[in-house]
């Protein structure tokens, strides 16, 4: 089951970014950027988990904003920082994902294909919003259940009849 978050909570989430990213400049003394806001911008309309490629050729087709590799990983590291994006590190490949449901996420990955999936469950949430953890507060999480996706499992089940 795909999540895709919809519309008003994805603009909440951004206006949500837009407030943390500028508090943390204004209270840090740094500048406000045009290349910082314009890497939100397409944070914030990526639908799925990016990476650092992707990020850069999204803004230089859609929003013809070209950014260094550099900048752009310089900036989703203070995006990590301020949990507007999480980094993952699946199978091999680090990708990124604009935080829209507060910091929750659970993912299945296929461990054939590499596909990413999100996966909304309320029973999750309030299992882990009544957890009572010792000396912390959890306020974000991200879950990963790997196994294999319907479409390889149809490719093995095939492969296996035609080996019959």
């Amino acid at each position: 089951m795909n999540f895709k978050a919809n519309p008003m909570k994805q603009d909440e989430a951004k206006v949500r970014a837009l407030e943390i990213l500028d508090g943390f400049l204004e209270q840090n003394k740094h500048r406000k950027t045009s290349e910082r806001y314009a890497i939100l911008d397409a944070v914030a309309a990526m639908r799925d988990n990016f990476t650092l490629e992707e990020l850069g050729r999204k803004l230089m087709n859609d929003l013809r904003f070209p950014v260094s590799r550099g900048t752009l990983y310089n900036t989703l590291n203070l995006f990590v920082k301020l949990r507007i994006v999480m980094r993952h590190r699946i199978l091999n490949v680090t990708s990124y994902e604009f935080c829209r449901n507060e910091g929750r996420s659970i993912k299945m990955v296929c461990s054939t294909c590499g596909k990413v999936s999100l996966m909304k469950s309320q029973v999750i949430d309030n299992t882990i919003d009544t957890l009572h953890m010792k000396r912390f507060k959890c306020d974000s999480y991200a879950l990963y259940l790997y196994g294999i996706c319907s479409t390889c499992q149809a490719k093995m089940t095939r492969t296996k009849k035609k080996d019959n």
